[in-house]
């Protein structure tokens, strides 16, 4: 049995699973047409603020919270620091049979530079 690196377990999921831009997530956040979810961990928004209008559910609480804080007829929009823990994110919740949710390129780093406000 090979054990796989996070890394590998990232780059598969990111050739399975849908990734759109900071500037698409942003008009769609715009639009009101999707559950905008900030996975990082409660220090990391501590640390650099939150994106305005997202929702926190840590990673590790997503498959177990997710049914109560989304609206079920708009896409699910995932977003973590980088991209690497929302893309297996979304990876997870495919496979629970949610079908429209992507993750954000480049994560809360990316959105901050592409216009999304941040609060501290």
């Amino acid at each position: 049995m090979t054990i796989k690196s996070p890394q590998t377990l990232v780059s598969e999921a990111l050739k399975t699973v849908k990734t759109i831009t900071p500037e698409k997530a942003l008009k769609l956040d715009t639009e009101n047409k999707c559950n905008l979810i900030d996975i990082r961990e409660e220090a990391e928004l501590l640390n650099f603020g939150t994106i305005e209008n997202s929702v926190h559910i840590p990673r590790g609480m997503l498959e177990f919270s997710i049914y109560n804080q989304i609206d079920s007829n708009k896409e699910i929009v995932l977003f973590c620091a980088a991209g690497g823990r929302s893309a297996l994110a979304v990876k997870s919740l495919n496979e629970m049979g949610f079908k429209n949710v992507s993750h954000i390129e480049g994560g809360f780093g990316l959105m901050a530079e592409s216009g999304f406000k941040v609060k501290t």
